[in-house]
């Protein structure tokens, strides 16, 4: 079934309205959420897309309502990396534990208009040239070979918004200090930004950085570009209170990359096999399809993904567990 046009419209309505309460509600009360509200909005923004994948199959059909849930569990899976370099991101920029909320609100909304337009040109793109699912399949497999073996690849990060901080500092004046949650004060008389437009410019863009690998992912689950989407507006709506809920946990995870690297490998091999299945390269197959190639369910995908993360999850936490339990019987000496 085709969604309605009215649906995508009052979904989108809705969503914005969403997204600029919880904005205001951050600005009006400026604070640091405790483990219990934090917890709370995670299994709001959870339950939310849940009630969407329901009223989207019952308005629209239930495989496009399965497109969206494998779809979100991907994206919100894949986000939870970016925790990691926020945390950095953070620290380079020594914002205030009580300012961290809007900044990342404001980060989140910044990313979603920079995804929007790389979706936009991806659906076009994906409809006149349908072989870029094999550069796509290609460049997931090598991300995920890259994820697996991370080490520096946060400070290839850090390097990357040091980059942008030096070139925003060139062309803008910014302050030396925050002034609150204001982006624009006067000092000595003259008005400039505060470094908190570079965080909000920084979060953004980073965002989008990640966003390089999950959107040809989701393109894989469907070509959509309203599910593709909602189901990024999901995933990002409920990033901001999973950092906070997560806290130090993020240093207890360290297995983490290896189940992000299991789905990003797993989807690349699956978007090779639908090129394949989809194929019009000349050179492959005489231009004809190649039809003994499996058609791998989104099924078998939302299975992939859930079972990769938890067991990373698991052996993270039980290895941190034996690490903490041996340092405890350690001997100490004196």
């Amino acid at each position: 079934m085709d969604i309605p046009l009215w649906f995508e419209i009052t979904s989108m309505v809705v969503l914005s309205l969403i997204l600029i309460g919880d904005l205001l509600l951050i600005r009006l009360r400026p604070h640091i959420p405790s483990t219990r509200e934090s917890t709370l909005w995670v299994v709001f923004y959870v339950g939310l897309a849940l009630l969407f994948a329901v009223v989207l199959g019952t308005v629209a059909g239930w495989r496009n309502a399965g497109d969206f849930v494998t779809g979100w569990a991907l994206e919100y899976s894949l986000s939870v990396d970016n925790l990691f370099v926020f945390v950095l991101i953070m620290a380079q920029f020594a914002v205030p534990r009580r300012l961290q909320q809007q900044v990342l609100m404001v980060g989140i909304i910044i990313a979603l208009v920079l995804r929007g337009a790389f979706i936009l040109v991806g659906v076009t793109i994906i409809e006149h040239f349908s072989p870029i699912f094999y550069i796509f399949g290609a460049f997931l497999i090598y991300t995920a070979i890259k994820q697996a073996m991370p080490e520096g690849e946060h400070d290839d990060d850090v390097k990357r918004e040091n980059f942008i901080v030096r070139l925003l500092r060139r062309r803008i004046d910014i302050s030396d200090t925050y002034d609150g949650s204001k982006i624009r004060t006067i000092v000595d008389g003259r008005r400039m930004w505060t470094p908190m437009v570079i965080v909000f410019i920084t979060i953004g863009v980073t965002d989008l950085i990640f966003a390089i690998d999950s959107i040809p992912a989701i393109f894989e689950i469907t070509t959509n570009g309203f599910l593709v989407f909602s189901a990024n507006i999901f995933a990002l709506m409920g990033l901001r209170q999973l950092y906070f809920l997560l806290g130090d946990l993020l240093d207890r995870l360290r297995y983490l990359h290896y189940g992000i690297a299991v789905i990003l490998g797993f989807i690349g091999v699956k978007l090779i096999l639908h090129a394949l299945h989809e194929n019009e390269l000349p050179f492959i197959n005489g231009g004809q399809h190649v039809e003994w190639v499996p058609d791998i369910d989104n099924l078998v995908s939302l299975g992939v993904i859930v079972v990769s993360m938890a067991v990373a999850t698991v052996a993270s936490l039980v290895a941190s567990s034996r690490e903490k339990r041996a340092e405890r019987l350690a001997p100490t000496t004196e």
